[in-house]
């Protein structure tokens, strides 16, 4: 029984709380540690249920606790190639994550969904999907409601809609969802996964326990998902926005259609969707599989697919001040995302971007300004790297900013009537904010606070 192991839950941060609060329902009694020594005994336990039994250690790892440990729960944010993680596997320390742990006492059918860009969106549309036919819906995983406060009240009837991250996937042993989906790969957290080879074979991951009594959602546009669409053991089901398909979800002219071989079904035409981008088209095809894979007839698929609002934080419109659309895309958190939020614009456009720098280039999206973007405003770690390629490419119409406030007071002074501001930072908020959310409500108080 997991209950009787001497298990570590590493990181008491909204994970690792919920990890601990999992495992003392379920009957244990974990200890969970924080290598922050700035943090207190008490702060850390306030986090915890009252009358938590679990120990709390802070700062060095106790070399009796190295030798007793023999399960370990890991939060997304700790990598999995840290010392001490590696010395705790080598002394035959079995390494679970958030997800891998929740899915042991969870039950029911799962729906998994990974890829670069486009998770929240998709996984939030196919959870809407999922309500308006299923009784017992949950929507879990990166999405901001942690898979493991969820487990323990799913049943053999629960169907769950599951956003994982490429972090929670690097954790998984027997994680094996009936519906698996790969939206895309672009280069992203190159920080923590090194090597493109590496951060591709951990999105592959989702479908690794599948079977052909499974599917896998791929899409068909993006090189390196096609190509594991060969090598999947899952049934492979794509969407494509480029390819008519014998087999799948497909933009035909305007009109997003479901093929089964010979019978063709259309959902419901792109002037239908309250979403905005081409990207989001993706999204819908995406979604459209995966619930259609997991047994949502057509009827309800489309009712909520043409209902469908944008999510918080991704090409979020805000407001209308003096003529001038802003958008809050702040869950553009790397170049590939910020790409089709500029490509999203119908306006001429000032974007707002920098922050943590995770190691990638930014060149794409410099290009993909083209005549639409009028300035770049900067903030952040990466500032500098982002200015010096935009002079490169010849574009220079850029201002410095030391916070959001100000970047917000710089786009209103330069914007005109028939304009847009776009937050769209294509970096992490890491460094000058807690997350994206925060990053994204702090840019919609500040726009709210704009004179009309």
């Amino acid at each position: 029984m997991i209950t009787d192991k001497k298990i570590v839950v590493i990181g008491s941060g909204v994970s690792g709380v919920g990890a601990v609060k999992l495992l003392e329902a379920a009957g244990a009694v974990p200890t969970l540690y924080d290598s922050n020594e700035k943090l207190t005994g008490a702060e850390v336990r306030g986090r915890l249920p009252e009358g938590s039994k679990c120990k709390i250690v802070l700062g060095a790892f106790p070399e009796e606790l190295k030798k007793e440990t023999e399960l370990v729960v890991l939060s997304p944010g700790v990598p999995v190639d840290l010392p001490l993680v590696e010395e705790l596997r080598a002394n035959g320390a079995t390494i679970w994550g958030e997800v891998e742990l929740a899915y042991h006492f969870g039950k029911g059918r799962i729906a998994a969904i990974t890829g670069t860009n486009g998770k929240t969106t998709t996984t939030t549309l196919v959870g809407e999907i999922f309500k308006s036919y299923y009784p017992e819906v949950f929507v879990v995983g990166n999405i901001g409601t942690a898979y493991t406060q969820e487990a323990l009240k799913m049943t053999g009837n629960s169907v769950t809609a599951a956003e994982i991250s490429s972090f929670q996937l690097e954790t998984i042993e027997n994680f094996h969802p009936k519906v698996s989906a790969i939206l895309n790969i672009t280069p992203d957290h190159l920080n923590r996964h090194h090597t493109m080879k590496c951060y591709i074979e951990t999105k592959e991951k989702i479908a690794e326990n599948q079977t052909r009594d499974d599917t896998c959602v791929l899409n068909y546009d993006d090189e390196e998902t096609r190509r594991f669409g060969e090598t999947c053991k899952a049934s492979v089901l794509y969407f494509s926005r480029e390819h008519i398909l014998d087999q799948g979800v497909y933009l035909d002219g305007t009109a997003i259609v479901y093929a089964d071989e010979a019978v063709r079904t259309k959902i419901c035409d792109i002037s239908e969707l309250k979403l905005l981008g081409t990207h989001n088209y993706e999204n819908v095809m995406a979604a459209v599989a995966i619930t259609a894979a997991m047994g949502v007839p057509f009827p309800y698929i489309r009712e909520t697919v043409i209902n469908f609002t944008a999510v918080e934080h991704r090409i979020e419109f805000v407001a209308e001040k003096k003529g001038v659309a802003y958008y809050n895309d702040s869950k553009g958190t790397n170049t590939d995302a910020s790409i089709k939020a500029v490509q999203a614009m119908n306006r001429p456009t000032i974007v707002i971007g920098g922050g943590y720098d995770k190691h990638v280039t930014f060149d794409d999206w410099i290009e993909c300004f083209g005549d639409k973007v009028k300035w770049l405003v900067l903030l952040g770690q990466t500032a500098n790297q982002i200015a010096e390629t935009a002079k490169k490419h010849g574009f220079t119409n850029i201002v410095f900013t030391g916070s959001l406030e100000e970047a917000v007071q710089v786009c209103a002074d330069k914007a005109e009537s028939g304009d847009a501001v776009l937050l769209s930072p294509a970096c992490a908020s890491w460094g000058m904010f807690d997350n994206y959310e925060q990053r994204g409500r702090m840019f919609k108080d500040y726009v709210r606070a704009l004179p009309e």
